[in-house]
C-alpha cells in the first residue's frame, strides 16, 4: 500500500480487520520494520488523538518521527498556483513538499476543509499534491472531506463490541456552535457501507451528504425513526454541503442532542464519537460517562488504525 485515504485503499476490509487484531494483540512484533525509516507528520490543523496516536503507533512499528506544525514555527506556506507571492506566505508549497520528501521515507498529512470552495475543498488539493510532488507514501490524517484512520478505529471498535453479526449502525447529526467539516461523517459513512452493516444516516433537512460517500445507507429526517432498533449510535456534528450553504451552520436545534431519552429508543445501543465532543450539544454528561460509552476504547484503537496503515506501507517500501 502506497497511499491511504479511503476504504478502498485498504484492500479486503474483514483481513484489514483480522489484521488489527493481531496488531493490537502483538504492537511491538513488527518493530523491524521501522527500523532507519522516518515518519514525517505534516499538521496543518490542531490535532490530539491523531497526533499522539500516530506517533505512538509509528514508534510501536521502530520507526523515527519527525512532526511538523505548519502554522507554528514554520515558514507559512503558500497553496495556489499562479500567486503572485507578495504576501505574508514566503514559501510555497510545491518547493516545500519534495523538500520535506527528502527526510523522510512516509509522509502523513492533516488539512481540514477552508470552506471557501467546495470544490478546492472535495478535490483535495493539499493531499493531492503531496501525493503527486512528494516522491514518498503519503497516508490522510483527516483531509478536507475524509478522515480514514478515525473510521477504520471506529470499525475496528464495533467488531469489537458487537453482540450481532449484522448491527444496525445510525449516523446521526447534532448540534455544535461552530461549522465543522463532512470528513469524518463521510469516512463513517464510506467504511459502514464497505462493512455491510445495517446502516442509517439521520440529520435535519439541508444537511445531506455526498451521494458519493452516503452510498446505499438509508436516509431518515426522523431521528427518533432512526434511533429505533439501534445496536451503536455514532454522533457528529457536520456543517451543510449541499449548494450554496456549503459550510455553513443551519441549525443548532437541541432535540437532536444525544440523551438517556434519545438512547432509551435503541437496542442498548453503545454510543460513539470521534472526539472532541462538546458536552451538552452533542451529548449529554450522563450518555457519555456511561457503561455503553465506547469513546475512550474508539481513540484508543487509532492507535490500532494507524499502526496497521503504517505497517503496510513499510511492507510495501
Amino acid at each position: 500500500m502506497r497511499y491511504f485515504k479511503s476504504v478502498n485503499d485498504i484492500g479486503d476490509l474483514n483481513a484489514a480487520v483480522k489484521e488489527a487484531f493481531d496488531v493490537k494483540s502483538r504492537r511491538f512484533y513488527f518493530k523491524n520494520l521501522g527500523e532507519n525509516k522516518t515518519l514525517l507528520m505534516i499538521f496543518f490543523n490542531s490535532s490530539l488523538r491523531t497526533r499522539l496516536s500516530t506517533q505512538k503507533a509509528a514508534m510501536n512499528l521502530g520507526m523515527n518521527v519527525i512532526v511538523l506544525d505548519v502554522n507554528q514555527g514554520a515558514w507559512k506556506l503558500e497553496t495556489e498556483r499562479g500567486v503572485v507571492m507578495d504576501g505574508d506566505k514566503p514559501e510555497h508549497l510545491l518547493e516545500a513538499i519534495p523538500v520535506m520528501g527528502c527526510y523522510c521515507d512516509v509522509i502523513g498529512v492533516r488539512s481540514f476543509a477552508r470552506f471557501e470552495n467546495k470544490t478546492d475543498d472535495y478535490e483535495e488539493k493539499i493531499l493531492n499534491q503531496f501525493i503527486k510532488y512528494s516522491g514518498r507514501p503519503v497516508f490522510a490524517m483527516e483531509t478536507a472531506t475524509v478522515h480514514p484512520l478515525q473510521s477504520f478505529a471506529d470499525l475496528i471498535t464495533i467488531e469489537e463490541y458487537k453482540t450481532v453479526q449484522r448491527p444496525k449502525v445510525v449516523l446521526t447529526w447534532a448540534p455544535h456552535p461552530k461549522a465543522l467539516p463532512q470528513a469524518v461523517p463521510n469516512s463513517f459513512a464510506e467504511w459502514s457501507n464497505a462493512a455491510g452493516y445495517d446502516f442509517v444516516i439521520t440529520h435535519p433537512h439541508g444537511y445531506e451528504l455526498d451521494e458519493r460517500f452516503v452510498g446505499a445507507a438509508r436516509v431518515e429526517y426522523d431521528q427518533n425513526k432512526a434511533l429505533e432498533g439501534a445496536d451503536f449510535v455514532y454522533a457528529k456534528n457536520w456543517s451543510a454541503y449541499v449548494g450554496d450553504n456549503y459550510g455553513k451552520v443551519l441549525s443548532t436545534d437541541r432535540s437532536w442532542t444525544i440523551t438517556t431519552e434519545k438512547m432509551a429508543l435503541t437496542n442498548n445501543a453503545s454510543f460513539m464519537h470521534c472526539l472532541p465532543v462538546r458536552r451538552n450539544m452533542i451529548v449529554s454528561d450522563e450518555v457519555i460517562e456511561s457503561e455503553r460509552s465506547l469513546v475512550i476504547p474508539e481513540a484508543a484503537n487509532r492507535e490500532i488504525s494507524a499502526q496497521v496503515v503504517l505497517k503496510r506501507i513499510l511492507e510495501s517500501l
